[in-house]
This record gives structure tokens, C-alpha cells and sequence, in this order.
């Protein structure tokens, strides 16, 4: 099919090889005319020399002669062509190679003749009987690159040794030994690979995209969760401030009560001397007055009725002594301690129950119990035995010291657990590390993987170098261990009491961490990993 209509000059100036007006037109002695590259690589690929119109044939290869007449004539008739609007090859497809003007659409492939042809210049191909002997295929674009380097021949064969495609002389000389399979065998096994690699890069593909959604879900949910911490913790401190406000108002209300009374009695007693003052002041000028008469019988008659002095306080034993504060600002620093511990304890329950809702189911793990330990069936409990069992020694068992992991192991996040260690005199719980030292011995601080609140006869500890020693608290029965992973925080609760006994911040954890317990006591009730219960 033609790409566009053609006028009757440009038909009649036409090669009839490519179809397209001549270029260079030369003329057979039979009288027909042709493109000098057709007709020459026509007669290129023939084993006889003959026109292709009228199939005379020619002893010898005639001599070409170059008609001046229609070369002129074509081209005038070239620059009278109107450009066509849509090439006729798509994209994507393959042209055809000998097409000289506007390139057709190739129909067919030679492999052989290492060209791709259009319908037209294909007819050679299907009326010549040596070309109809060549391998023709669907259209293939750098057919070059599809044949062997070394053979000149096709590449059809996959060797499975060398992994390369191959020709089949490839086959008797450099892969003579190599298993072989033709391409499209290689092809499907290939295309099955490339479709599992497909499904499992989508698998990964979706499962990244949940990861993102988690994350981000967890951002979001982050400041929430920042917004209400921050404005609990706005009324907190709010409330605790008003304490230390009122703490001062009541302090500065003391001493300034103080400093009144004082200064009132002072007010007092001043007013008391100044009245004696000027009472003896009055008796003083009476005095005076009566020393200086001269009249012997006005002088006694006037000392005989001169009244008695008046009545008057003995002040040397009366003083008014600055207000004592001695002891004041103690007494309202005590009540104020009071006033903060009361309010600190009605927080510290919210803290638990927010920790508490981060329980993990764990259980006992016995191949890293020492040989000494007990676990109960379902791997909640464990007490010391006092006997050492023979078992099995693997590199997960602890063999210096009775301790035990549990089975589950936390390497990002929050967990909680709590312990009943009521009737246990001896115990050691918390976590620690997967590398820890399991068969020597070692001390249990977080430098060597320990993470540890510790309870004896001598009191309550917190395991570090030095140890940090902590009060004592009365029957306790029942401890929260809560680990925030990446925070690097473990914290430890008296779950009874409903109050945190010790925080350990800044820790580095690099590795998976495990629920750790010890018991020292062979005669102690058992440690026993019990389950939540929030409305304790």
C-alpha cells in the first residue's frame, strides 16, 4: 500500500524496484528504466542478469548509461512532491532498509541478506529462486547485533554454562561440552524468573509502602500523643507551681504575723513608758517647785499634801526581743514536700497505667536456665531447686549462675512485664542483652549487658557500678519492668503501691534485649511472670 496518493507524472517517473521517483536513473538495453543502486544491487544478489520488468536476460552484466532525459525530468517531478502529513512508519516498528524516499513499514526480515523489506522490495525474495532459499523472519530491528561475531550465523542457542547466546557452529567449537537450549526455552525459564522476581520486588514494593504507613501512622500518632503529654503535663506543673506559690504565700503570711505581734508589743510598752515618763515628769516639776519656797509653814503644809509618786513598772527585767524565724522556712519547706509527694503520688498511677499497656505475653526459655532452676510447665514460674539436673549444655545456657531468659527477645519499641516476687527473699530481674556472658563469671551492670533491679537482706538495688541504692520499700509483691527500646529507658514499678522505684536513662541498646530472672533463695516462694491487671 502506498503512503500517500500519487500523481500521474510521479507514477510514470517511478523505479519500479523502490517504487519512488528516480534518483540517478540509468536504462537497460531492453529499454526499461531503474535507480542505479536498484537495478546494481538487484543484479547483485541474482545469479543471472535480467530485467526485472521484462525478465530478458543478458549474457553478461550490461553496461549501464545514465538517461539525462528522465533525470532531469525526475527531478523537477522531486521538487513537486508534497510532504507528507504522517510518516508510514510508526514508532516502534520496523522500517524497511532498502526504501529510499519515505521509508514503508518492513514486512519481513532476511537474515541472510541481514535487511529488513517492505512488501514491495520483498518480491524478490518470493519470485527469485536463489533468495527464496533465505531465512526470512519477522521484522527485527539491528539484525547485525542478532548474529554470532565469530560464525556469521544467527544467534538461536543459549548456552547455560557460559550464560551468552550462541550460534550453532558456537555449539561444536567453543561450547562443544556446554549444555544448550534453544533461546525461547531459555526465554520461558528466564521470563518465569523475571515474573517471581517481579512478584517478590512488588511484595517488597508493598511491604515498604505498609512500613511507611507505620511509620507515619506512628508519627501521627506521636503528636498526639506529644500534644496530650504536653498539656498533662502543662496542668501538672501548673498544679505543682500553685503548691510552691501557696508554700511561699503561707511562709512570707508566717512571718509577717510574726513580725506584726512583734512589733505590736513594742507599740504597747512604748505607750506604757511614755505614760510614766510623763507622770514623773509632772512629779518632778512639783518637786522642783516646792524646793524653792522659802515659806517655812507653806513648805510643810504644801509636803503634807503633795501626793504620793505615782505607781511605776520595774523595766530592767523587760525587753522585746526580734520574732525568732528559726525553724520557719523548714517547717513550710517540710509541708510543702508533704503537699508535692501527695501530688506526685496521684500521678505516678496514670504513669503505670500507660506503661501497663505496653504488656508482652513472655515465657520462660529452658534452654538458658541454669541446671539448678525449675520452670513450670507453662514457663511462667521458676524457683531455685537446690539440685543441679544433668542437661543437655548448649551455648544459650547459663551454667555459672541461676539464671534464666525468657523465649522472646524485643530489638525496637516498648514492652512491660511484671514479676510477683511476694515471699522471695533473694531475686534479680529485668533485662539483658543476647550477648551476655552465660558460662563465666561477670559482674551485672548495663556495661556487660545487665539491666537489673536486685532485692537481698541488705536492701534494694539497682545494679550498676557503683550499685544505686534504693529505699526500701514495705511488702512489696509485684514489680513492673517497662523497657522503651529506642528512648533507651528501663524503668522498674511497685505495682501494688502504684509508684515508680527507678528509672535508668541514656542506655544504648544495639542488641536484642531479653526478660532476665534470677533466684538466689532455695527455700523462697517461686518468680512468677504474672498477667496485667490495670485496676490493681
Amino acid at each position: 500500500m502506498a503512503c500517500a496518493n500519487t500523481s500521474w507524472s510521479e507514477e510514470n517517473f517511478s523505479c519500479s524496484i523502490c517504487l519512488d521517483v528516480f534518483n540517478n536513473p540509468v536504462t537497460t538495453a531492453c529499454g526499461h528504466n531503474f535507480c542505479r543502486n536498484c537495478i546494481t544491487k538487484f543484479w547483485d544478489e541474482q545469479v543471472q542478469y535480467k530485467c526485472p520488468v521484462c525478465n530478458k536476460l543478458f549474457n553478461i552484466r550490461p553496461d549501464l548509461q545514465v538517461n539525462t532525459f528522465l533525470s532531469e525530468l525526475a527531478a523537477q517531478i522531486r521538487t513537486t512532491v508534497q510532504v507528507k502529513e504522517q510518516p508510514c512508519v510508526e514508532q516502534a516498528e520496523v522500517p524497511c532498509d532498502v526504501c529510499t524516499g519515505t521509508q514503508q513499514k518492513a514486512v519481513k526480515s532476511c537474515l541472510m541478506c541481514f535487511t529488513s523489506y517492505c512488501l514491495t522490495h520483498l518480491e524478490p525474495h518470493q519470485r527469485v529462486a536463489g533468495l527464496k532459499k533465505h531465512r526470512l523472519v519477522e521484522p527485527m530491528d539491528r539484525l547485525e547485533d542478532r548474529m554470532c561475531k565469530k560464525h556469521d550465523r544467527l544467534l538461536e542457542l543459549f548456552c547455560q554454562t557460559e550464560q551468552v547466546c550462541v550460534c550453532q557452529f558456537c555449539t561444536e567449537t567453543d561450547h562443544k561440552s556446554h549444555p544448550v537450549v534453544p533461546l525461547k526455552e531459555e526465554y520461558e525459564v528466564k521470563t518465569a524468573q523475571l515474573g517471581k522476581t517481579e512478584t517478590d520486588v512488588q511484595q517488597m514494593i508493598q511491604e515498604r509502602k505498609q512500613k511507611i504507613k507505620e511509620i507515619k501512622d506512628t508519627v501521627e500518632l506521636s503528636n498526639k500523643e506529644a500534644d496530650r503529654e504536653i498539656a498533662h503535663g502543662g496542668q501538672v506543673f501548673t498544679a505543682l507551681v500553685g503548691c510552691v506559690e501557696k508554700g511561699r504565700d503561707d511562709f512570707n503570711q508566717t512571718v509577717q504575723e510574726k513580725l506584726k505581734s512583734t512589733v505590736k508589743r513594742a507599740k504597747d510598752l512604748i505607750k506604757v513608758l511614755e505614760q510614766e515618763i510623763e507622770d514623773l515628769t509632772d512629779r518632778s516639776s512639783e518637786v522642783k517647785r516646792l524646793s524653792h519656797t522659802e515659806d517655812h509653814l507653806h513648805f510643810l503644809q504644801t509636803f503634807r499634801s503633795m501626793k504620793d509618786p505615782p505607781p511605776t513598772r520595774d523595766w530592767t527585767t523587760v525587753e522585746v526581743c526580734p520574732p525568732s524565724y528559726v525553724g520557719t522556712l523548714w517547717r513550710s519547706l517540710d509541708q510543702l514536700e508533704e503537699t508535692l509527694n501527695m501530688e506526685i503520688k496521684k500521678l505516678r498511677d496514670p504513669e503505670l497505667k500507660v506503661v501497663q499497656k505496653y504488656e508482652v505475653d513472655v515465657t520462660l526459655d529452658p534452654d538458658t536456665a541454669h541446671p539448678t532452676l525449675i520452670l513450670s510447665e507453662d514457663g511462667k514460674q521458676v524457683h531455685d531447686g537446690g539440685v543441679v539436673k544433668k542437661l543437655p549444655d548448649n551455648t544459650k545456657r547459663f551454667t555459672e549462675y541461676a539464671f534464666v531468659l525468657t523465649r522472646q527477645s524485643f530489638s525496637s519499641g516498648r514492652f512491660y512485664f511484671e514479676v510477683r516476687v511476694k515471699d522471695n527473699t533473694t531475686w534479680w530481674l529485668g533485662v539483658a542483652r543476647e550477648s551476655i556472658e552465660r558460662k563465666c563469671e561477670t559482674v551485672w551492670t548495663p556495661e556487660t549487658g545487665y539491666w537489673t533491679l536486685s532485692y537481698n537482706n541488705e536492701g534494694l538495688v539497682f545494679n550498676d557500678d557503683p550499685d544505686v541504692d534504693l529505699p526500701l520499700r514495705a511488702e512489696l509483691q509485684k514489680v513492673g519492668v517497662f523497657v522503651d527500646y529506642d528512648e533507651g529507658l528501663v524503668s522498674f514499678y511497685d505495682v501494688e503501691a502504684r509508684v515508680r522505684i527507678y528509672s535508668a536513662t541514656g542506655c544504648t541498646f544495639t542488641e536484642p534485649l531479653y526478660p532476665f530472672l534470677y533466684d538466689g533463695d532455695i527455700n523462697s516462694a517461686p518468680l512468677i511472670i504474672s498477667p496485667v491487671n490495670q485496676t490493681d
